[in-house]
């Protein structure tokens, strides 16, 4: 790709997944200029040292001034006050974008907040890993993964086109869909298997030395794989957990509900239940493979 998509894109935070996205921006040269905008000094000094933007700042209206795209990726729990700040300061006809996991905060905190004139584009690339920082982007992180838009009812058609062909840009497919059915989603996929990769390895930490000596030196990999997924940013995810409650709660109650028949399949011996089971689940996990999302 050589067209520039913007004239200047300002990252409101760049830790792995806004970094990823500013290194695919560089690498096919898709805007005149970019600045980054992260509450830490330590941050900023790390994107000047990787070149990941012309310009750097702290200061959330100085990032979005003229910038005709602004891409919000910074904790959900930020949202409302980094809106607050930036609404007066946006240039207009400008587009807003985030990376966020949760689509009806956008709705709800930002949405609001914002001049007429302003077009809001919600967003979510379904990628990334365990880290976080601007030195663990790396743009092909985004390569074959999904990304979900949930446009704004009544949006702008050209801004969304922009959002889109930019995403698509990182080799993303890109989905449309409303922001509630995102969220309920996401809560299966995503948000649910991170609460119990976090319960589990609380789990083991809770256990007596000994024992918990030897999880950690003979982990099978089923316990690597929830500790990798633990490793997560645990802000992000206390943010995520915090403002999707309500789906995370209704997928957690079917979950608990499904856990209790297991647990009743076990006590009693019942081995063709839990063969059925697993045979069914075994399905899904081809069915994942096959669509190149393993």
């Amino acid at each position: 790709m050589s067209d520039l998509f913007f004239e200047r894109v300002a990252f409101i935070g760049i830790g792995h997944i806004g970094s990823s996205l500013a290194r695919v921006v560089l690498r096919d040269k898709l805007a005149g200029r970019i600045t980054a905008c992260a509450n830490r000094a330590e941050t900023l000094e790390t994107v000047k040292r990787l070149k990941l933007a012309d310009s750097v700042t702290t200061d959330p209206a100085a990032a979005v001034k003229d910038a005709d795209l602004v891409v919000l990726a910074t904790p959900l729990s930020a949202y409302g006050a980094v809106a607050q700040a930036i609404a007066p300061a946006l240039r207009p006809g400008a587009i807003l974008t985030d990376v966020g996991s949760v689509k009806s905060l956008v709705l709800r905190e930002v949405k609001p907040l914002l001049p007429p004139e302003i077009h809001l584009v919600p967003g979510h690339p379904v990628a990334g890993t365990e880290n976080s920082g601007p030195e663990s982007g790396f743009p092909e992180v985004f390569r074959g993964r999904w990304c979900i838009l949930t446009p704004v009812p009544g949006g702008d058609a050209a801004a969304l086109d922009k959002v889109t062909r930019l995403w698509q840009a990182a080799e993303m497919e890109v989905v449309t869909m409303d922001a509630e059915h995102h969220d309920t989603v996401l809560a299966i996929t995503s948000h649910l298997p991170h609460l119990i990769a976090y319960t589990i390895v609380g789990t083991a930490t809770d256990l007596e030395e000994t024992l918990k000596s030897e999880v950690i030196k003979f982990s099978a990999s089923g316990f690597r794989d929830f500790t990798r997924i633990a490793a997560s940013d645990p802000v992000m995810w206390r943010d995520i957990f915090l403002n999707n409650r309500e789906a995370v709660l209704a997928v957690l109650q079917r979950f608990n509900e499904d856990l209790t028949a297991l647990q009743r399949a076990i006590r009693w011996g019942e081995g063709d239940k839990l063969q059925a089971l697993f045979t069914r689940t075994r399905a899904i996990r081809r069915s994942i493979i096959e669509a190149k999302q393993a």
